[in-house]
């Protein structure tokens, strides 16, 4: 029965439920802090998507002001963090202080990471800001993370052999001139080459299993069982949070239709517009994204357009008994069931750091306004109804 799922829902619509169980979540997963110092496109990115699964559109929209020249990256996003890194990216730049990034960031991080491209020499400038990192604290494991390998070899795919024997004498000499030169300022040294599917090489994550090894080795051990166990948090994090939504979209959703029933015609729209408008900043809530004037109208005329019109349309259905009633208030409930699974998602997309597109958003409305028929159609003793 309807009103059966939904009392069942409300069991976890109380706000101090779903604190208790994020934080649990979270006290279970100590914060690793990374800090990755590397020149422009060396790779820093692409370690990220690599060890966290984000994309590099989540990764760019992610990153937000640390210090003047450091950016800080949440994943999977600032509210509940799992991993953070720390990005200097003011190497080269003619106002560039390196001093100061070190001393404000020098007790933040758990592990520096070192990203140069395999075949880049250039580094006089890098040398120094981790040479000065590394003396002010020593105790700090560092990985240096030799990248891009298939620069030394263009066009020809990744030698099959495990060993660094087997590999091309350029590459072989540029590893060992790296190794020797930068000796003293690193605890462990990895060489992997992480591209995507568009650069035509495979795998894409070459060597990256030596990576992920490096890594663990070099944390302090109370911080290892979270990078291990990154995908399930941000998965059981991501559950929490849609438990939570459900309820919330239920409730609205029941209220709307009830609205829509009511005999008059116009009557229910402005009523039913408020519940709508209500249930999108509650959703808001959930993923803690900010829902201002702007933001709001963005989403009501993208989906709420789409409610008014349909919502018009039905009003003549109203002037015929019972029939007419049944059939607005399951409009509505269809509309605002979708509206609110479509919210949803774009709330918990804008908080891993990816802004959705109004086609996105709308395509989500569409696949969800299928489902919330369905849900009101079926048949009291299913299963699959409310």
């Amino acid at each position: 029965m309807m009103w059966d799922r939904l009392a069942s829902y409300f069991q976890f619509n109380r706000s101090a439920d779903y604190e208790q169980q994020r934080a649990e979540l979270l006290a279970q997963a100590p914060i690793p802090v990374i800090w990755l110092l590397g020149k422009t496109g060396s790779g820093k990115t692409s370690l990220i998507r690599y060890l966290t699964g984000a994309t590099d559109a989540e990764i760019g929209n992610g990153f937000r002001p640390q210090t003047r020249h450091t950016q800080r990256f949440s994943f999977p996003d600032a509210t509940t963090p799992l991993i953070e890194f720390l990005d200097t990216r003011g190497l080269g730049e003619a106002d560039y202080d390196h001093l100061a990034d070190v001393d404000s960031l020098q007790d933040q991080s758990h592990l520096m990471i070192v990203t140069i491209r395999a075949m880049d020499h250039s580094l006089d400038e890098l040398i120094d800001t981790w040479r000065a990192a590394r003396e002010r604290h020593p105790q700090r494991p560092v990985l240096l993370v030799l990248t891009a390998l298939h620069d030394a070899y263009p066009g020809q795919p990744h030698s099959a052999a495990d060993g660094e024997q087997q590999w091309p004498e350029p590459l072989r000499r540029s590893l060992a001139s790296h190794r020797q030169r930068l000796a003293g300022l690193y605890d462990r040294v990895v060489a992997v080459d992480l591209t995507t599917p568009d650069d035509g090489l495979e795998p894409t994550d070459y060597r990256g299993r030596e990576l992920k090894t490096a890594l663990l080795e070099l944390l302090p051990a109370a911080y290892r069982q979270t990078v291990l166990c990154l995908d399930h948090l941000d998965q059981a994090l991501g559950d929490l949070s849609r438990r939570r939504s459900a309820p919330l979209i239920m409730s609205h959703s029941v209220l709307a239709a009830s609205t829509a029933a009511f005999p008059l015609p116009w009557v229910d729209i402005p009523a039913v517009f408020a519940i709508q408008t209500h249930l999108a900043k509650q959703l808001a809530d959930v993923y803690q994204q900010p829902l201002d004037k702007a933001n709001l109208a963005r989403i009501m005329s993208v989906v709420g357009g789409t409610v008014a019109v349909q919502a018009a349309l039905r009003q003549g259905l109203k002037l015929i008994p019972y029939v007419g009633m049944a059939a607005h208030a399951a409009s509505t409930f269809g509309i605002t069931y979708a509206a609110g699974w479509a919210w949803q998602w774009y709330f918990s997309e804008r908080r891993r750091g990816y802004l959705p597109t109004d086609e996105e958003l709308q395509r989500q409305f569409r696949h969800q306004l299928q489902a919330g028929a369905q849900l009101w159609a079926a048949p009291s003793g299913d299963s699959a109804g409310c």
